[in-house]
């Protein structure tokens, strides 16, 4: 069994892109810009924008952090997202989710042009994966996990991909990202039959679903790639993954524990897409 190690990826990830925001200032006179936006102060949200910003600095990218009390109007939240839809010293747009209940998250993210849509959230950058065009940005968590095979030589092509999870986020692109690689893709999620079976026959396996320790060892096939993307805390409190990784991991050729597997490569991937979309510009 090989541990996927995300945070030296993700290292090795931020050190290549740090080489590229400094060829792209050095040509243009200008940092690369990311915008974030918060409103509200949800815990959690903070601290991720918080780590987004660190990361920002030392790769090289200008970080514009927005930070908007919960009781923002929609007009006010779309007159922001609009601005920095103009401003060319920005390059990367990401509304940080979740947004206060009176807020409209779809109405905000419309707002963004697909090509600063650094998250992959909108509907153009999801169209333009399903139609396996390179132009687009993909959405982090899912192309964090494609960097973590291509970076351990994983093959994709011609294997069974099982992707549990078949949200617009994680699942759907995930799903999308492994058939644009010649993979034979199942998506499961809570209505599918025969659920345990369906995952034992996969090559490669992928948890998006939020419930601790829910793939156990009778679901994994003998020699199997696990990647966990779940982010949950176990009864004892502790932070665990989807999978029971301490009965799993025996089973598998590739694992991802949680923490340190696929969380560091989102921001990462954040990092990567703002880069692409600035040299799209270029």
């Amino acid at each position: 069994m090989t541990l996927i190690d995300g945070k030296a990826v993700s290292a090795q990830v931020r050190a290549e892109l740090k080489v590229r925001a400094q060829a792209f200032e050095a040509a243009h006179n200008k940092k690369i810009g990311l915008a974030v936006v918060l409103i509200g102060e949800d815990p959690a949200s903070m601290v991720y924008v918080r780590n987004k910003i660190r990361e920002c600095e030392e790769v090289g990218i200008r970080s514009f952090a927005h930070y908007l009390p919960a009781d923002t109007s929609m007009k006010q939240a779309l007159s922001l997202v609009r601005a920095l839809a103009e401003d060319d010293n920005v390059h990367g747009i990401l509304v940080q989710l979740p947004l206060p209940s009176h807020l409209d998250a779809e109405v905000l993210l419309r707002a963004i042009p697909h090509e600063k849509d650094v998250d992959g959230f909108g509907a153009e950058n999801l169209g333009l994966l399903a139609q396996n065009h390179a132009s687009g940005c993909v959405s982090c968590t899912p192309a964090g996990v494609m960097e973590l095979l291509h970076r351990y030589n994983i093959p994709v092509r011609g294997k069974r991909a099982v992707v549990l999870g078949r949200s617009n986020v994680v699942g759907r692109p995930m799903a999308m990202l492994l058939l644009n690689e010649d993979a034979t893709v199942t998506v499961c999620h809570s209505h599918t039959a025969q659920l345990k079976e369906e995952c034992a026959r996969a090559d490669i396996l992928v948890s998006a679903i939020g419930k601790p320790k829910f793939i156990t060892a009778e679901m994994v096939k003998d020699g199997a790639v696990v990647i966990d993307v779940g982010i949950n805390r176990g009864a004892d409190g502790k932070l665990c993954g989807d999978v029971d990784f301490e009965n799993v991991k025996d089973k598998c050729s590739f694992i991802t524990p949680v923490p340190g597997g696929v969380g560091p490569m989102t921001i990462a991937m954040l990092l990567s897409n703002t880069v692409k979309a600035a040299e799209r510009v270029s």
